[in-house]
């Protein structure tokens, strides 16, 4: 019990580390320059906990010199779908932020399994699993059409609001299709990051095997983040400096600590899996992500936005969680 409690715990940590690095780029100005900050972070966690677990950071080159070159590419994965996160955060809020990568991962996660992609076991489709997409489906849609609804009134409102005082024109002009993409948009790109994220599970898990070492494996990818990263901010000449945003006193200290979390989700997964098995640690961590996108919506937690959060998105989102549980249980 203690461990299934653990895996919800990992999950929460999920949506409060997208807070964190969407603050964090309030500060430093560049999505680019967050996610290096967040990379960097949870580099220097993962180093500590390699030393502690492993003894040392380093592992054999003779296990991995003869294998494909896309054995390396979970980091750049990593990379992508936690600065599109930061981007569509402030778009979608938490709960769409959250629910869309998740159908991406399980569409993926489906085809994975199935052809047996990136040395994974194969796993056929079957009729269960097939109806547990569907209930994924059907409860995203449920939970992104209500969550856009209120976005929608919310911005109506606004407008209204604004042009009461005569602001009308600007925010018209600002609020255009040829100043802002639509939101379907955004819905997609995160769709597509969580097909990037369940690739890099299949990958970093297949590393690992490969060196004998999870940690050394998340270790590997969070390095390789990092030094994209690190060679993208050179590229675009980006200049590494914190201020403190408009209407802000001061930048809170919790800002730093985003690559922190996600090293611990690393973590932890690598942990629960031999303990719990692969299907119960997903729906757990499932159980946690859910529930803090849920919080970070409603509560607005950590200078997030608050946005509301009704009854009819919660059984969406209970719905897709059923599904989760047939995909990945049965």
């Amino acid at each position: 019990m203690a461990g299934l409690f653990f895996g919800i715990f990992i999950g929460l940590l999920l949506p409060i580390q997208t807070c964190l690095n969407s603050r964090l780029r309030q500060s430093v100005g560049s999505p680019y320059l967050s996610s290096l900050g967040s990379f960097f972070g949870g580099t220097l966690f993962l180093a500590a906990l390699a030393l502690v677990v492993e003894g040392t950071v380093f592992f054999s080159w003779d296990d991995v010199a003869q294998q494909p070159l896309w054995i390396w590419l979970g980091g750049l994965f990593g990379v992508i779908g936690l600065t599109t996160n930061i981007l569509i955060f402030p778009k979608l809020g938490g709960v769409q932020t959250t629910v869309l990568p998740i159908c991406g991962q399980i569409l993926m996660g489906l085809l994975i399994d199935h052809f047996a992609l990136f040395e994974a076991h194969r796993a056929a489709l079957t009729p269960l699993r097939v109806i547990g997409a569907v209930l994924v489906l059907a409860g995203v849609v449920g939970a992104v059409t209500l969550g856009g609804q209120r976005i929608s009134r919310q911005s109506s409102k606004t407008r209204e609001a604004r042009s009461n005082t005569g602001a009308l024109r600007q925010v018209s002009a600002n609020s255009s299709p040829q100043a802002e993409p639509s939101l379907w948009g955004w819905r997609a790109l995160a769709l597509g990051t969580g097909f990037l994220m369940a690739s890099q599970s299949a990958i970093n898990g297949h590393l690992g095997v490969l060196i004998g070492s999870p940690t050394q494996a998340a270790l590997v990818s969070f390095t390789v983040g990092t030094t994209v990263l690190f060679l993208l901010a050179l590229v675009l000449r980006l200049k590494f400096r914190v201020r403190v945003p408009d209407g802000q006193k001061k930048n809170p200290w919790w800002m730093w600590f985003g690559g922190f979390l996600g090293a611990i989700y690393v973590f932890g997964n690598a942990f629960l899996v031999p303990l719990l098995g692969t299907g119960l640690t997903v729906v757990a961590a499932l159980v946690g992500m859910i529930s803090g996108s849920l919080l970070v919506d409603k509560l607005g937690l950590l200078q997030a936005p608050k946005r509301q959060v009704g009854l009819a998105q919660v059984l969406s989102l209970v719905l897709m969680l059923g599904g989760v549980a047939l995909i990945r249980l049965v």
